[in-house]
């Protein structure tokens, strides 16, 4: 039996019974998790909404899903920048995000043992007095859960030096397609028994079970001093190639950030700084742990030297105000309008390249693409702000799964992330360095990993899910 045999309000009810005040149908909560921050919206309406406070009921949600064959989208915060965790047409959303217990902070080992839910921000402020932090940093830290970060295999701005997500990952507490729990990983620093499941999980977007529990790295807070460097520039290639002498001279800034004019204008506009008054470019370096100072005094040197007008923090709260407001970046450009937000990745040796691929096809379309970078690992994120969404046609979007519907987009738009794209696996970098595939870039994935990668992987997932309901539509 499956659920094209059995009525939606009937699965619903055993839901209901089995999970209670668990289950929600109200359409208010339906239709918010049909986005999230990428600006794609489902089409149709999702099944119900299971917001788990245990590990017990999302195996019971499970159960009741593979029985009936719906499928089923899992969501944290929903926080996610490539439409990986919305609720499609009939879907069964489980979100974990009530799911906030800290279980263990072990000071010993440097570990912690969350649930998926926690906020990854919260995370560190527990662990702050004692000397330590979770590293993960994605510009959404404050809002963003620690199992959505793990899903997506999520950086941020401190990631060149020490890592992306995968990197703070022991172990993993999985709740597989048919219910049943998978414990993977160890708390041991080294383990290399069996294959990796924990890396693979990490980075899966939700195709092979719902996490609901990870343990987690601690790092030491490094001791010493934080310097912040502003330095401006009169254009962005002068930019990008000093952030590439930087990496050149061996020097591994905690970060590195890279923002054109346009962000300048932009984050100006709405943090009431005036960031663009001092030039077309701006790179943001900050160094920390013993002999922060001297390697601020070679950054400066390497700095000048490129022609840029260099400025210090005068003490570490300014430094992470800085910080603050190049956090602001994508608010701001959501307070002018829906934004298509982009996340490409190239060989820090091939930034400039990148760079100057951007301009190019701005130019050619005519079109802003407004980008900010991880320097530090040549990450970038290029940016779309769109014309204002037309009144949403009843039952939703029809759109194909491009991340926003496309036929609101305008086609320029499409042909510009086209060339983008291109341009990034051209260069031999990747579509995503920290997003994910989710919905927003499928279309794409072929063309970078190749045919035979792309079924191996879908062999993979059939392993995992042989009735293919986890998170239908997104990634493959």
């Amino acid at each position: 039996m499956h659920v094209a045999e059995t009525a939606p309000q009937v699965i619903v009810e055993l839901l209901e019974a089995e999970l209670g005040e668990a289950v929600s149908t109200d359409p208010a909560l339906l239709q918010s998790v049909r986005t999230d921050k990428s600006g794609w919206v489902a089409p149709g309406t999702p099944l119900a909404v299971v917001r788990a406070r245990t590990v017990d009921q999302v195996q019971a949600a499970m159960r009741i899903a593979a029985r009936y064959r719906v499928p089923v989208v899992p969501r944290g915060a929903g926080t996610g920048l490539a439409g990986g965790g919305v609720g499609t047409d009939g879907a069964l959303v489980i979100s974990t995000e009530r799911m906030a217990e800290v279980v263990e902070v072990n000071l010993a080992d440097e570990l912690a043992v969350v649930q998926a839910g926690v906020i990854n921000q919260h995370l560190s402020d527990l662990a702050a007095p004692h000397g330590l932090v979770f590293s993960p940093d994605p510009a959404s830290k404050a809002i963003s859960t620690i199992g959505g970060n793990i899903a997506t295999n999520a950086g941020g701005l401190l990631c060149a030096k020490y890592g992306v997500t995968r990197e703070a990952i022991l172990g993993l507490l999985v709740v597989l397609p048919d219910g049943s729990l998978l414990r993977t990983g160890h708390r041991s620093v080294k383990g290399v028994t069996g294959y990796d499941l924990t890396a693979l999980f990490t980075g899966s977007e939700g195709t092979l079970g719902i996490i609901v529990e990870a343990t987690v790295r601690l790092r030491p807070i490094p001791p010493g001093d934080v310097v912040t460097i502003g330095a401006f520039f009169a254009d962005l290639a002068a930019a990008a190639s000093a952030a590439a002498a930087i990496t050149a001279a061996r020097i591994r800034p905690a970060v590195m950030e890279l923002m054109d004019s346009a962000s300048l204008v932009a984050i100006d506009a709405y943090s009431g700084t005036r960031l663009a008054e001092g030039g077309a470019a701006y790179l943001l370096v900050q160094t920390d742990a013993r002999g922060a100072a001297d390697e601020a005094t070679a950054i400066t040197e390497i700095l000048a030297l490129a022609g840029a007008d260099v400025r210090l923090a005068r003490d570490a709260a300014e430094g992470e105000a800085l910080l603050a407001v190049r956090r602001n970046f994508h608010p701001a450009l959501a307070s002018r309008g829906e934004v298509l937000i982009e996340d490409v990745c190239v060989p820090r040796s091939r930034l400039v390249e990148m760079f100057a691929a951007i301009e190019d096809i701005s130019r050619r379309y005519g079109i802003s693409i407004p980008t900010v970078a991880h320097a530090g690992d040549g990450n970038l994120h290029p940016n779309f702000v769109l014309p204002e969404r037309p009144p949403r046609p009843v039952g939703g979007l029809a759109g194909s799964g491009a991340g926003v519907d496309e036929q609101w987009v305008p086609d320029a738009v499409w042909a510009a992330a086209d060339e983008l794209f291109q341009a990034a696996v051209a260069l031999e970098g990747t579509l995503t360095g920290e997003h994910g595939v989710g919905v927003l870039k499928k279309r794409w994935l072929e063309n970078e990993i190749g045919p035979h990668s792309l079924a191996l992987q879908r062999g993979i997932k059939a392993v995992f899910d042989p009735q293919s309901i986890m998170n239908p539509g997104a990634v493959f």
